[in-house]
């Protein structure tokens, strides 16, 4: 098939017990500093890489206030002798190619605390502020006034990770750890734990709270940092008679949130007195009782009563309770803009959707870029809202936010302990390896064992890297040979069938009894996990906007049939007499993930094609079906991917594949890859189809070769009206861009009712 062209082209995260990590800023009393009069460099004597934030209000996700984590506290930078060779270093540490501008005297705010440095010099090129010349840490004769800003290139360094989070900006130093211990007994056995004993980490153990002036308030904040959604009443008298038997360390006296608060550490707390006996006279320790959202809850019947929202969701996101966030108008999807998104509007979205606050905000496209509308802009929650169509927000234009300014979130989820049941061995890092699972014989005897290679694919790869907290699955592996087996012989799983939104490999279907034709270890499971992974999107429009029949002689078919672009009954006809009637069209392919489309085979399997003089990289890329009303095919075609490429990009994006003198192949983020109607396959041969009504459906990757973060929006589909001369599309749109509502009118579309067939 040929393509014209202008050129011929674990962290495993180990919670221990019953408590729940939450990692925010740390703030530690402000050191004493000594002037320095001359300039001097200024590396730090700590190993760990310097923290760079951007701060302040209003800003958009590239720009902001500089601030720097030294010593345990967060402060700022003087503008004095500020220059854009500083504001290039501070960018780059942040994750983006370099700076556009910088800003004086505080335009963005004024920050609070230390500042850190002054009269910095840069060159440039260096890898870190730190090394640039300064008066020293801490040494300033300058007030908040002159806070240094800067304005970065809104395009992303390749392969950085850490950008455009917004994260609890609180002083946890005193209030590092929360958890519910159980005193009930059956509560003790299941996860997740939803009701018990307010605890905080205290020195090497765990500090009770004083719950007198306890209020609902203080309930709503501590359930939602431990991922649920509402809090319920509880029963004090019961906990009072047993926790009068045991003995209590009251660490905090009294706490009083606001509600609206993301971690206890936010909230106004008076702690106790050193060498204080009788901390909490008349009262007890504070206990909470959380409502999970249905994905946690245990109880069936109560799971149905629980709702959550239907007109917003998360999109991309690798883990549980993490997307960009997508809101539905008028029946159709679309984003948030991130300006002025902040972690109490991203809370209200994860509460509405069954988790608990926000544990990040993050913007930038931080979860990859949407296709559709952009709805809401300079969201402005309060903290109370039940969704957040009831916050105040701006409608958006195309002027205002592009979707590189995509907003989303990361939520606090309950711990379920998933992924204590699985692991992998073997690999050469902690992303790969062959997969094992924690399995119970008849005896209850529990032991690790492997997943039977048979039909496991990417989906399957994509739960297990889920619940180990691995991130996306990069490639599903059936033979696992090569990799250095571990002392587990004996298979444990057979027959895993996911649909890939599951929460751990238990809830995909698998045999009752193991049955493996290949049973030993080499042909055990295997995956290997990314934390980024891109996300290929067609551009319905463009196949709306394109569609046309052209009636091609079988004389300029050749090349054609050979690649099984044709219907079967090509082959009966008259060669080289005749013609096939094509239904051709346009086919834009962007990738809106955060990681590169790339063939899974590598160059030296790519296939040579001497027809067309040009290689396939992957046997089936596009599948083009024309269904009748009940699904059946009546024609169909493929498109095999000989020539990925990136035909254009978005502003500030660079081309980096092309297919030109055998060159590499892929799409690159933020950029397209465009099948033009006028190239051979890019068509369904319709020769043998009937006059009538259809459903145009195109589907890319259809097999899962490559890995995505989210493949719900790979198939498109149109309302097509054929009359035997002429052809219509409406209605075009991705998979997942309607609501169901509107998806079901779409499915049972009578006829075109706007068209101008008489």
């Amino acid at each position: 098939m040929e393509k014209l062209r202008l050129r011929q082209q674990f962290a495993f995260s180990l919670l221990f017990g019953l408590w729940f990590p939450c990692c925010m800023t740390q703030t530690t009393p402000p050191n004493r500093v000594s002037p320095t009069p001359t300039p001097s460099p200024s590396p730090r004597s700590q190993t760990e890489r310097l923290k760079v934030r951007l701060a302040g209000y209003p800003r958009k996700h590239n720009e902001g206030r500089i601030e720097l984590f030294y010593k345990g506290e967060w402060g700022t930078i003087c503008d004095d002798d500020f220059s854009i060779a500083n504001a290039h270093v501070l960018c780059r540490h942040l994750g983006f190619v370099e700076a556009t501008g910088w800003t004086h005297s505080a335009k963005y705010g004024k920050g609070q605390g230390k500042i850190w440095l002054d009269n910095v010099l840069c060159n440039g090129g260096e890898k870190s502020i730190e090394f640039c010349k300064s008066r020293g840490w801490g040494n300033s004769d300058c007030t908040h006034d002159e806070d240094a800003g800067v304005v970065c290139k809104d395009e992303r360094i390749p392969g950085f990770v850490d950008s455009n989070v917004i994260d609890a900006q609180v002083d946890e130093s005193k209030v590092e750890e929360v958890r519910l211990r159980p005193v009930v007994a059956t509560a003790k056995k299941k996860l997740p734990i939803t009701e018990g004993v307010v605890e905080v980490k205290y020195k090497d153990g765990w500090a009770q709270i004083c719950d007198l002036g306890w209020t609902i308030k203080n309930t709503h904040v501590v359930c939602g940092m431990l991922g649920f959604p509402h809090e319920r009443k509880v029963n004090k008298n019961f906990y009072k008679l047993y926790l009068e038997r045991q003995k209590n360390y009251f660490y905090i006296h009294s706490v009083a949130c606001a509600g609206t608060e993301v971690h206890l550490a936010a909230c106004h707390l008076e702690f106790s007195k050193p060498n204080t006996t009788k901390s909490c006279t008349g009262g007890m320790p504070a206990v909470v009782s959380c409502m999970p959202g249905p994905l946690f809850m245990q109880n069936s019947s109560l799971k149905k009563k629980l709702k959550t929202s239907n007109n917003v969701r998360l999109k991309g996101g690798a883990r549980l309770g993490e997307g960009r966030v997508e809101v539905l108008k008028d029946n159709e999807w679309g984003t948030v803009c991130d300006d002025r998104w902040n972690l109490q509007s991203a809370s209200i979205v994860c509460r509405e959707l069954g988790f608990g606050s926000a544990k990040e905000a993050l913007t930038g496209g931080r979860m990859g870029q949407g296709m559709g509308p952009i709805y809401m802009n300079e969201v402005k929650c309060l903290g109370h809202e039940k969704s957040i169509w009831n916050c105040p927000f701006k409608n958006t234009t195309s002027e205002d936010c592009q979707h590189m300014e995509d907003a989303a979130v990361r939520c606090n989820v309950p711990y379920m302990g998933l992924e204590n049941s699985i692991r992998i061995t073997g690999g050469r890092t902690r992303y790969e390896g062959r997969v094992e699972v924690l399995s119970s014989d008849s005896n209850g005897t529990q032991s690790w064992g492997l997943i039977c290679g048979e039909n496991w694919t990417t989906k399957e790869a994509m739960v297990a890297c889920r619940q180990m907290g691995l991130g996306y699955a990069n490639q599903g592996l059936q033979e696992t040979w090569y990799w250095d087996s571990s002392n587990v012989t004996e298979m444990a799983m057979s027959g895993v069938k996911c649909v890939g939104n599951e929460m751990s490999l238990s809830q995909c279907q698998h045999h009752k009894t193991v049955s493996c034709q290949k049973a030993a270890a080499k042909f055990a499971a295997g995956v290997i996990c990314s934390e980024t992974a891109s996300d290929l999107v067609l551009n319905a429009s463009l196949v709306q906007q394109t569609v046309y029949i052209e009636d091609r002689p079988l004389h300029m078919l050749y090349c054609a049939a050979e690649e099984d672009c044709l219907s079967k009954s090509a082959a009966k006809a008259n060669w080289p007499y005749g013609h096939r009637r094509l239904l051709r069209f346009s086919s834009q392919i962007h990738n809106i993930g955060r990681a590169d489309f790339k063939p899974k085979a590598g160059r030296h399997s790519w296939v040579w094609h001497a027809c067309h003089g040009h290689y396939h990289s992957m046997d089936i890329f596009t599948h083009y079906d024309l269904l009748n009303a009940n699904g059946t095919k009546v024609a169909e075609g493929h498109k095999a991917s000989f020539c990925l490429e990136d035909t254009d990009c978005q502003e500030g994006v660079s081309k980096r594949y092309e297919c030109a003198n055998f060159g590499d192949q892929g799409i690159t983020v933020g950029c397209w890859d465009l099948y033009r109607h006028d190239i051979d396959c890019q068509w369904i041969d319709i020769t043998d189809v009937k006059p009538g009504n259809y459903i145009m459906q195109i589907v890319i990757n259809p097999n899962y070769e490559v890995a995505e973060s989210d493949f719900t929006n790979n198939g498109m589909k149109c309302n097509c009206k054929y009359d035997g001369h002429r052809i219509w599309f409406h209605n075009c749109h991705i998979g997942d861009a309607f609501s169901e509502e509107a998806e079901r009118r779409f499915e049972k579309y009578p006829g075109q009712l706007n068209n101008k067939i008489s």
